[in-house]
C-alpha cells in the first residue's frame, strides 16, 4: 500500500488521460465520505439537544447502512450497463436531496416546530435516501476511471481513488464543528448547519460533474466498478473494493469456504468491535467530560481525527514498511486494539480518550489490511473478485448493526461498548491464533 502522495504523483505522471476529470472524481468520493461523517460526528450532540434517546441516533444510521450494504452491489451492476456519469449524478443528487432533508428536519425540532421524537424519525427517513442512492457513485466512479485508464495503471488510480474515503473519516469530523450556523432571521439554524452546506456543496458537485465530465453511453467493455462499504467514522478502506473492481469473478466462493471462513469470522467480529466503539464516542465525550451537547463537538472531533489519522499512519506509513504476513497484522492489530479499547472505556479526560482511542485505531488499522490481505492470499486467482466482494460486504455489514449494539450498551453502562469489544477482541485473538493460517502456494493456485 502507498501513502497518498505518491499515489497521487504515479496517477498523475501514468494515467495522463485523467489529468482532466480524475480530480473532480476523487472529490466526489471524498465529498460522500465526508459528508456523512461530518453528520455522524454531530448527531450525539444533536441527539442530546433535542432529548430524544441515544439509541435513536444510533439506529439513523444503521439503517442507512443497511440499505447502503444492500443497494451498493444494484448500482454496481447498473453502471456497467446504464452509463457511469448517470450513476454518479444518482449519487450525488440521492446524497444532496438527504441532507437537505435532514437539515431541514433537524432544524425543525431545534427550533420547537416539532418535537425532538418527530424530528429523528423524519431524520431517519432522510437518511434512507442517502443509503439507497449515495451508494451509486463510488462504483461508478471506480467503473469510469478503469475505462480511462491501461490495465498497468488502473490498480494504483483505483487506489488513489479508495484514499479519499479513508481521507473524508478525518476530514469530516475536523469540519463539523466550523459548520455550525447562527440563525437566519427568526430560525436557528445551529447544529443542523452542517447538513445544509452539505448540501450544497453536494449540488455544487453534480453541477461540476454534468458540465465536465462526458456522457459514457457505451462505457468500455471490460471495465467494472465494485460496491464499497459504507463510509462510517472508523471504516477506513481496506482496499478490497479495488481488487473487486479489477480482478476476475471466473470462480465463486461462498462465506463458509474452508478457506476464508476464519477470516471472514474474524472481519466480522473486528469490524462489529470497531463500529460499537466509534459511534459511542461521541456520548462518551460528552458525558465523561461534562460538556453541554453544543460545546462537545470539538473534543469529539479531536478524538475522531486522532483515531482516523492513526489508522491511515498506520495503513499508509507503517504496514508498507514492515515485512508483516496477515496474520501477523491480524494478530498485533486485535491485541493492541483490544488494550485500546477498554483504555477507551476507563479513560475520564480528553486526552485520555483520544489517546485511547488512537491506540485501538491503530489496532484496527492493522487488523482489517490483515484481513484484507488473508482472505485474499488464500484462494487463487479465479476467485479475487469473489473474495474481495465478501471482503467489502462482511465491511459494510459491520456498520448494520454494530452501531446500536454499542449505543445500546452504552445507554445500560458507559464504559460497557468499550469494555465488551475488548472482550470480543481478545477472544477473537485466541481464535485468530488457533485458526487463522498464513496461505501456502498451493491455495493461490
Amino acid at each position: 500500500m502507498h501513502g497518498a502522495a505518491v499515489l497521487c504523483l504515479d496517477a498523475c505522471v501514468k494515467a495522463p488521460a485523467l489529468n482532466r476529470d480524475f480530480a473532480l472524481l476523487f472529490m466526489v468520493m471524498l465529498m460522500i465520505a465526508a459528508g456523512n461523517t461530518a453528520l455522524q460526528s454531530v448527531l450525539p450532540a444533536l441527539g442530546r439537544s433535542l432529548k430524544v434517546p441515544d439509541s435513536a441516533v444510533a439506529a439513523a444510521f444503521s439503517v442507512s447502512a443497511l440499505l447502503w450494504v444492500v443497494a451498493a452491489p444494484f448500482w454496481a451492476d447498473r453502471s456497467d450497463r446504464h452509463g457511469r456519469r448517470t450513476m454518479i449524478l444518482l449519487g450525488l443528487g440521492g446524497f444532496a436531496l438527504s441532507l437537505a432533508l435532514c437539515g431541514i428536519f433537524l432544524a425543525a425540532g431545534i427550533n420547537g416546530w416539532i418535537s425532538g421524537t418527530a424530528a429523528f424519525i423524519c431524520f431517519i427517513g432522510g437518511r434512507l435516501l442517502y443509503g439507497l442512492f449515495g451508494s451509486a457513485a463510488p462504483p461508478a466512479v471506480q467503473a469510469l476511471v478503469a475505462g480511462q485508464t491501461t490495465r498497468d495503471e488502473r490498480t494504483r488510480a483505483l487506489t488513489l481513488l479508495g484514499s479519499a474515503f479513508g481521507l473524508g473519516t478525518i476530514l469530516g469530523p475536523a469540519i463539523a464543528p466550523y459548520l455550525i450556523l447562527g440563525s437566519i432571521g427568526a430560525v436557528e439554524i445551529g447544529l443542523s448547519g452542517p447538513a445544509f452546506i452539505g448540501a450544497l456543496l453536494a449540488v455544487g458537485m453534480f453541477v461540476a460533474v454534468l458540465r465536465r465530465l462526458p456522457n459514457d453511453l457505451t462505457p468500455q467493455p471490460g471495465t467494472h466498478g465494485a460496491a464499497n462499504a459504507y463510509p462510517s467514522i472508523g471504516g477506513q478502506s481496506s482496499g478490497a473494493s479495488v481488487t473487486a473492481a479489477t480482478a476476475a469473478h471466473s470462480e465463486h466462493v461462498g462465506y463458509g469456504d474452508p478457506r476464508i471462513r476464519a477470516w471472514m469470522i474474524a472481519g466480522l467480529v473486528m469490524g462489529h468491535a470497531q463500529a460499537m466503539t466509534g459511534q459511542a464516542i461521541g456520548f462518551l465525550v460528552i458525558d465523561r467530560l461534562h460538556v453541554p451537547p453544543a460545546e462537545a463537538l470539538q473534543p469529539t472531533g479531536l478524538v475522531l481525527m486522532m483515531g482516523a489519522g492513526a489508522a491511515l499512519l498506520v495503513q499508509w506509513g507503517i504496514i508498507p514498511r514492515l515485512d508483516m504476513k496477515p496474520r501477523q497484522m491480524m494478530l498485533v492489530g486485535l491485541a493492541i486494539g483490544a488494550v485500546g479499547c477498554a483504555m477507551t472505556g476507563l479513560a475520564t479526560s480528553l486526552y485520555g480518550i483520544a489517546t485511547a482511542y488512537a491506540l485501538a485505531s491503530i489496532g484496527f488499522g492493522f487488523g482489517r489490511p490483515g484481513y484484507t490481505a488473508g482472505s485474499s492470499l488464500a484462494v487463487g486467482h479465479d476467485a479475487q473478485g469473489s473474495v474481495a466482494g465478501k471482503v467489502t460486504s462482511v465491511n459494510g455489514a459491520s456498520f448494520v448493526l454494530g452501531p446500536s449494539i454499542g449505543v445500546g450498551l452504552y445507554e445500560v453502562q458507559h464504559a460497557l461498548p468499550y469494555l465488551v469489544a475488548g472482550t470480543a477482541l481478545v477472544i477473537l485473538l485466541a481464535y485468530a491464533w488457533r485458526s487463522l493460517r498464513e496461505p501456502g502456494p498451493e491455495a493461490r493456485r
